[in-house]
């Protein structure tokens, strides 16, 4: 059978978008007397979206984000000060084409991680690959690369990422060596390609962080230009929010509302 053939070569050649569609869009082909050449284009729009899909979830994986999150899932009601528009641009990703840092500022528990993740989740999308490192745990691991004598691979391993995001810069101070680490990276990365902070202390209050005047100066420097700021406010936690939004969610399922 030609659908067969078709199915069994478009795997062969790991063309899986094709292999999945292929019936489909001949069927509707068929239906709506296409042109050969615009049902070759539906396949190989079909085929498109499917890789790039695949690249998206594979993205995903890569990046370690803690948990999932969605622009479009955002709760506006909550964050007042985020409009439409704002979140609009940022999902056209102006801050990525601009290389500006974007910094994410706020108290805790505000949601400036879920905001950071979701961005990071479309820049996947996208296909640009993102890393996501708790502040902490990036010291953490360059003390292990340090010790396993492969420290500057693991640079080049951030450096290499199309936007790495810092997640809890500030939560403590930070020794000489977390700083010149930490300068490493952000110099590497200057005016190529640009960092989400996430961060619960103003960018003038990071220069009290590290021990070296100097060294501080020359990273908050880097930091905030070019940057854009967002800074989130709030009473209440967004954790807390999006808590009660899914128990009220249950107890409508469980007919308790």
């Amino acid at each position: 059978m030609m659908l067969d053939q078709v199915r069994n070569l478009s795997h062969q050649m790991r063309l899986f978008g094709i292999h999945e569609a292929c019936e489909r869009q001949a069927q509707i082909a068929l239906s709506q007397q296409l042109h050969p050449l615009e049902f070759l284009r539906l396949l190989l729009e079909e085929e498109l979206l499917s890789r790039k899909d695949r690249t998206a979830k594979a993205l995903v994986t890569k990046a370690r984000f803690r948990f999932r999150a969605d622009l479009e899932d955002l709760d506006l009601t909550f964050h007042t000060d985020l409009t439409k528009a704002k979140i609009k641009e940022l999902s056209e990703l102006r801050f990525l084409h601009n290389l500006e840092n974007l910094l994410i500022l706020g108290k805790t528990g505000l949601g400036k991680t879920h905001l950071a993740i979701a961005l990071g989740k479309r820049l996947c999308q996208e296909g640009h690959p993102t890393q996501f490192l708790p502040v902490n745990f990036l010291f953490e691991e360059i003390l292990a690369a340090k010790a396993a004598g492969r420290y500057l691979n693991y640079v080049r391993s951030l450096i290499k990422a199309k936007v790495l995001i810092l997640d809890d810069l500030g939560l403590r101070n930070y020794t000489h060596e977390e700083a010149t680490s930490l300068m490493d990276i952000v110099e590497e990365r200057y005016h190529k390609a640009p960092l989400i902070i996430t961060s619960q202390v103003e960018p003038q209050g990071w220069l009290k962080l590290f021990e070296d005047p100097v060294i501080a100066e020359a990273i908050v420097d880097r930091l905030i230009h070019p940057s854009q700021k967002i800074t989130l406010k709030g009473e209440k936690s967004y954790r807390e929010k999006l808590t009660e939004k899914k128990s009220g969610g249950l107890k409508k399922e469980a007919g308790l509302m």
